[in-house]
């Protein structure tokens, strides 16, 4: 075997009709793409959410609102659901890290801790943000509010 003698496999190149050959191929003229029409010309590419030049669905619908791009997103929790966390696993000091290892969180929230609720014993808790009252709260009872 040599160079000139390699082939392509069998049916792995299809032989499609040539399209736009002049009229006696038969499909010269409109060359398969019918009349008129942007589909017709070329350079034609259908655009995303084009509607044939209706109105397209997201330029129609109403937008309400803004949305900061600046926002930061956090992880609440109130002092009762804290309680609750730290008699169920027998523990007296609160981190996103024992949350994240308690699977009540993923890697990477932030946690902000509410004054609502009433903390049923001394705890040390630490978060990326206390509200006034939870932080009041907490040292009230003999804890530590820490901020990370």
């Amino acid at each position: 075997m040599r160079l000139h003698d390699i082939k392509p496999a069998k049916g792995a190149v299809k032989q499609g009709r040539r399209i736009g050959r002049g009229e006696g191929s038969g499909s010269g003229d409109t060359a398969g793409r019918g009349h008129k029409g942007a589909k017709s010309r070329s350079g034609y590419s259908k655009k995303q959410g084009f509607e044939g030049g209706q109105m397209p669905l997201q330029r129609r619908v109403p937008k309400f609102g803004f949305h900061s791009r600046n926002r930061v997103e956090y992880r609440v929790f109130n002092l009762d659901r804290i309680s609750e966390i730290a008699e169920a696993n027998k523990l007296d000091t609160i981190t996103p890290t024992v949350l994240m290892e308690k699977g009540i969180i993923r890697s990477g929230h932030l946690v902000k801790i509410l004054g609502d609720g009433e903390l049923s014993s001394k705890l040390n808790v630490e978060a990326h943000k206390f509200s006034k009252s939870a932080q009041k709260a907490i040292e009230e009872k003999g804890g530590e509010a820490k901020t990370i």
